[in-house]
């Protein structure tokens, strides 16, 4: 099991360590007061990559070779200038950061608002925008969720073949790549929302996709919180499987963790949705399936479950390569870590600034 877990909050990134079986915040947090957006902690070579979001000073893109020891700003991704006397996008939030695959060393990828995807060849030190999804004609249908713009935030390199690319547009839908991101086709057949009229409901290219996580050793099966629900792929993100119906006590939510060596296995931390976005009844609880959405369980040991108002963030829930070892941040500050698949929790902290994204590594 992992025993150093990354947290991206609104106020800095925070390390958390496990020493003799406990887990405590180690020292002070790296960008202090500042507004930590996305960050990776790359398996390949070690390296932690930290994006910041400084709202009028724009968006910032950090690297740390020594364990978040000292770090070295780097380029963020950006697009290319507008013609002289013209506008063009701007990149507002790095909403997720990626790795590339074990036989491309250096490459990362980076999903942007306004629905940019960036490709670093280099451990970040430059980056290029694709273009070939950036002019897909499906794209002007794509619109925000959560934000004002459309954003990526969830790109799957696939394990057996780096070529093999599936990513997350809010809203926009699945897409998927077998060529490096060279071409796109879009998936998300079985997909449905009820946010547009009843004939647009099955409208792939305006699917509000909250979140996608595939299990590492079966990265076919690839699995959807949706802001309509739950959803399961078998093919990695073309076909989808709905199974909403099962899940309790609710189906709305942000975040997914899959169970990285059982495709069957994935959990889930369900809210009242739309404009509510709060736990069901008070109680904060985490939902897990082990039967392909067959069924759901609830968990709740170590979990507040009177007055709980915690509401877990897209990137907020992370298990580390065991498929024991989960963690989740709230926004409300508070940080769980459980060593038994979800079945106890343990509360490391009440007090840390809103959590945008747990990462152990």
């Amino acid at each position: 099991m992992t025993d150093r877990l990354l947290v991206a909050t609104r106020k800095g990134l925070f390390t958390v360590v496990r020493k003799g079986g406990t887990w405590a915040v180690a020292g002070a947090p790296a960008f202090a007061g500042e507004p930590v957006s996305a960050i990776l902690p790359d398996g390949r070579d070690g390296t932690l990559y930290a994006a910041l979001n400084l709202g009028h000073f724009g968006v910032k893109l950090h690297r740390s070779e020594d364990g978040g020891q000292t770090w070295t700003e780097l380029p963020a991704p950006a697009f290319a200038a507008a013609p002289e006397g013209g506008e063009g996008p701007s990149v507002s939030l790095i909403w997720t950061l990626a790795a590339g695959g074990a036989d491309q060393p250096g490459t990362l990828w980076a999903g942007t608002l306004p629905g940019g995807l960036f490709h670093s060849a280099d451990r970040g030190s430059t980056w290029s925008l694709n273009q070939s999804l950036w002019d897909v004609p499906e794209r002007r249908e794509w619109f925000g969720g959560g934000y004002d713009e459309p954003g990526i935030h969830s790109i799957l390199v696939d394990p057996r073949d780096s070529a093999r690319l599936t990513i997350g547009v809010s809203c926009g839908g699945v897409w998927t790549s077998g060529d490096r991101g060279a071409s796109w086709a879009l998936g998300g057949h079985g997909l449905r929302n009820e946010y547009l009229p009843p004939e647009m409901s099955d409208q792939r290219s305006t699917q509000d996709v909250h979140r996608l996580a595939a299990c590492t050793a079966a990265p076919d099966r690839v699995w959807c919180q949706h802001h309509n629900g739950i959803f399961r792929s078998d093919d990695g993100g073309t076909n989808w499987t709905e199974v909403t119906a099962n899940a309790k006590p609710a189906a709305f939510g942000f975040a997914v963790a899959a169970h990285p060596a059982d495709p069957d296995t994935a959990w889930f931390v369900p809210a009242v949705k739309d404009e509510c976005r709060i736990p069901v009844d008070g109680r904060f609880v985490v939902s897990r399936t082990d039967d392909g959405g067959e069924s759901f369980e609830v968990l709740s040991d170590g979990l507040p479950q009177d007055a709980a108002y915690d509401l877990v963030y897209r990137h907020a829930l992370d298990i580390d390569a065991s498929g024991e070892r989960l963690a989740m941040g709230s926004t409300t500050g508070a940080l769980w870590v459980s060593d038994t698949g979800g079945e106890r929790w343990s509360l490391i902290s009440a007090h840390l600034p809103p959590v945008a994204q747990v990462a152990f590594g």
